[in-house]
């Protein structure tokens, strides 16, 4: 079987368009797939150039063997029925370290056609570093090699406006284009590269904050040769996500016309305001998660399909996001509604094997961020409790209930077997203390902690009680009695 490559994928050479920090799965699977669509239909006519943003590991030896070719396989459900799509993306022409080779990435500074800066460096690459030095080839962070990177090309082109670059990162922190913009602004003047560079990083570059959305399950590991066979080649680069996706992009200057990613059918949306997305993904499609997975695991199952299967956790799970989560958001109500009925084909995708105990990972946090505003809302709104949210939390305590600490991790236990819950270790020590006290007190000094929450839930009429309730329950007939009865099918 032949090894993918330009004989088997042509395509015509394009200019170099967009210069892009990070080779990793998730780019690969969602912007470069979207770029080799653009350029099929319309028009674009980019190409990228990979950069590797850090010093060690590299795929870039197998972008080379097969010609910057690779598979993008799409699995999952779409309105409710299975589907898989491939495509081979030719989007990528060149891959270059900068640590290895600086002068010929540096060389890319002085490209006429290029546009666009992409990168996904981690929530830790958009950092400033005041020890980062401009006389480094490359510098050590992302902003250094990006300002490095700017000033260069500023420098060559004689500060030319057209010149600036269009930055679009997807690093997942909050206003990810004005953290690392922040980042650029201070190394300019830490490094004094001058006030007309400084002005022209404010007018001739666009700085973009983004919000991306799509699960990306890397290499196929045990289904490869399977999968080369269905498709008639081999690809070690293959990379496999759901047909999902939504990317947000916040700017002040419309980029429609220059990146036509909407006009090829794409999932993109230019604004000048991400935050109401955001506030859609993290109380819907995070909030979902933080809500119900810690009852789903009580109840038995180890993965999110498994639950999405069970007809009564997955009517919690919907009966929270229509109920209690979708009315207290601004968003259109028919927008909210369309991405709900997503979410649910997303969680019952059979080609994702996503462990529930992973979801737990720092449930605490993860609760008052994606469910607290959601169930405050609720309250203000409506002037009672929602149902399904105060069960969570009682859910939630009663998975952590229990616990001895060891080595940093809390133990407890499902029935016969254990397990290791990972949260601050103020959360795992509360626990680990206050394992025997009788529901009620457990649950007053649980709510009432500001350090948890940020204030003090008791506050909320009736919610203490209500908990209360509820992880009695629990505890005294378990999980699926307790579920089942409150939340009859």
């Amino acid at each position: 079987m032949n090894q993918l490559n330009a004989t088997l994928a042509p395509a015509p050479v394009r200019p170099v368009r967009v210069l892009q920090y990070g080779e990793g799965n998730f780019l690969r699977a969602f912007a470069d797939w979207m770029i080799d669509i653009a350029n099929e239909k319309a028009g674009f006519d980019g190409s990228i150039v990979l950069v590797k943003p850090i010093h060690i590991g590299s795929l870039f030896p197998a972008f080379k063997e097969q010609n910057y070719r690779y598979t993008v396989m799409l699995r999952g459900l779409v309105d409710g029925e299975p589907v898989e799509q491939s495509r081979v993306v030719t989007s990528v022409s060149d891959a270059v370290d900068c640590y290895e080779n600086y002068d010929r990435y540096a060389a890319y500074a002085k490209c006429e056609t290029l546009r666009f800066v992409i990168s996904n460096t981690t929530e830790a690459g958009i950092v400033l570093d005041e020890s980062d030095r401009f006389d480094l080839c490359p510098p050590n962070t992302y902003p250094g090699k990006l300002v490095k990177f700017l000033f260069e090309r500023a420098e060559h082109f004689g500060y030319a406006e057209d010149k600036g670059l269009v930055i679009l990162p997807v690093e997942l922190i909050d206003d990810n284009g004005i953290e690392l913009k922040r980042c650029v602004k201070a190394l300019a003047k830490l490094w004094s590269l001058g006030d007309r560079f400084e002005r022209w990083l404010d007018t001739a570059c666009t700085f973009t904050s983004t919000l991306v959305d799509r699960i990306v399950t890397g290499y196929p590991r045990g289904e490869d040769q399977a999968i080369w066979e269905k498709l008639g080649y081999e690809d070690r680069i293959l990379v496999t996500a759901e047909p999902f996706g939504l990317w947000v992009i916040e700017s002040d200057r419309d980029l429609s016309a220059e990146l036509p990613l909407p006009a090829c059918g794409l999932p993109v949306v230019y604004t000048d305001n991400q935050k109401p997305y955001k506030q859609r993904k993290v109380r819907i499609l995070n909030g979902a998660h933080t809500s119900f997975v810690p009852m789903a695991f009580q109840c038995g199952h180890d993965i999110v399909l498994q639950a999405m299967n069970d007809p009564a956790i997955r009517t919690f799970m919907q009966q929270t996001l229509y109920d209690e989560v979708i009315p207290t958001l601004t968003l259109p109500k028919e927008d909210l509604t369309a991405f709900a009925e997503a979410v649910t084909g997303r969680f019952a995708n059979p080609f994702i094997k996503h462990r529930l105990l992973d979801i737990c990972l720092n449930c605490v946090s993860k609760w008052r961020a994606r469910c607290l505003p959601s169930l405050l809302g609720y309250v203000e709104r409506k002037g009672e409790l929602p149902p399904h949210l105060a069960f969570s939390i009682a859910a939630m305590m009663s998975l952590y209930r229990g616990g001895t600490l060891d080595g940093g991790k809390l133990v407890c236990r499902r029935g016969e077997e254990t397990y290791t819950l990972q949260d601050d270790p103020a959360v795992l020590a509360f626990f680990a203390e206050s394992g025997e006290a009788a529901p009620a007190e457990q649950v007053r000094a649980f709510l009432s902690s500001e350090a948890f929450f940020g204030q003090d839930l008791t506050k909320v009429p009736g919610l203490a009680d209500a908990v209360t309730d509820i992880l009695t329950d629990i505890l005294a007939r378990g999980m699926r009695a307790a579920l089942e009865e409150r939340f009859p099918g």
